[in-house]
């Protein structure tokens, strides 16, 4: 059953956009580590920089029957964005919001974060490894239905 892998606005600009902050890796190279690390698993893969995009994928994702969850990389609009976390809200499968950056230990505005108040689980701080725990606790959900 396949996971959605859904990355907000700026990700696409992985490996090129302040290094010291989210490393030196490309999104691309993040989702094909996945594909490796979860042999037999399908993902679909989307980024957008439009909150509307997100939106429409977060509905179409969520309403497939066969997906088992996503995985949400909302950029900056986790501190702000009440369209996506209701987005989220309205849909029956489990969301896990990720973080590359600990965004506790960041500016004070991304302290907070409303998409991850509606989502099931929030990883924060673990860099790439935040995608790969992710997956494996929408794998653990799966096993326990």
């Amino acid at each position: 059953m396949p996971i959605a892998i859904i990355n907000g606005p700026n990700l696409n600009l992985l490996g090129r956009r302040e290094p010291h902050i989210y490393g030196s890796e490309t999104l691309d190279d993040t989702l094909a580590e996945l594909g490796l690390q979860f042999p037999g698993n399908a993902f679909s893969f989307f980024q957008s920089n439009s909150e509307g995009e997100i939106i429409d994928i977060l509905q179409k994702e969520g309403y497939m029957e066969e997906c088992t969850g996503i995985v949400l990389n909302p950029g900056a609009y986790a501190h702000y964005s009440i369209a996506i976390a209701d987005a989220i809200r309205a849909i029956p499968v489990p969301v896990v919001e990720v973080h590359i950056s600990n965004i506790h230990s960041r500016e004070e505005f991304r302290h907070t974060t409303v998409t991850g108040a509606a989502a099931d689980a929030v990883i924060t701080g673990c860099g790439r490894l935040g995608y790969r725990l992710a997956v494996e606790y929408l794998l653990s959900l799966q096993k326990q239905r």
